[in-house]
């Protein structure tokens, strides 16, 4: 597994009815991340992340106010099952602006063209499968949604150790 970094709002609100699920169905979580909507993925290598850098990324996050955001409906893309994210304009700005200060790290490697935040629920690749934990996900999820937030900072995550570990927090304005 090549060493890589990511930029992530964790959202621990989401764990108690997310957790069960990525557990079992999305292999980050395994890994080491915790429940949460990726802002850039994948950031820089960890030998990468110097001083210049991390003074770039504290300067950045502080021109973003801290946000509320809540976690109403589960939504699908081709074999993933997530959260969206309401309202999703301030993640899908601070991914911008990520993206415009790092031009050499695109969101998601540059294989997406639009950017859409999501919390992962289940990363299975299979849309059978898919359509048994997303029925799985809706009694589990019955009364317990939506699901408030409020995002004050963003994780600067790596997987260095072996596992997905935060290296920095970096507090929103």
């Amino acid at each position: 597994m090549p060493t890589e970094s990511a930029l992530i709002v964790a959202i621990p609100e989401a764990e108690f009815l997310v957790s069960r699920f990525r557990d079992r169905f999305d292999p980050s979580a395994s890994a080491g991340v915790p429940a949460h909507v990726t802002l850039l993925y994948p950031f820089k290598p960890p030998n990468e992340l110097g001083t210049e850098v991390m003074e770039r990324l504290v300067e950045l996050f502080q021109s973003f106010q801290s946000f509320d955001v809540s976690f109403a409906r589960a939504k699908r893309f081709p074999g993933v099952l997530y959260l969206a994210p309401e309202p999703d304009e301030t993640f899908r700005r601070l991914t911008e602006k990520i993206a415009k200060h790092f031009p050499e790290t695109p969101p998601y490697g540059g294989k997406f063209a639009e950017i859409i935040p999501h919390l992962t629920i289940a990363d299975v690749g299979n849309s059978q499968l898919l359509n048994g934990i997303a029925e799985e996900f809706e009694t589990e999820a019955n009364g317990r949604l939506p699901i408030h937030a409020s995002v004050k900072e963003v994780c600067l995550i790596d997987n260095e150790s072996g596992r997905w570990m935060t290296r920095q927090r970096l507090s929103l304005g």
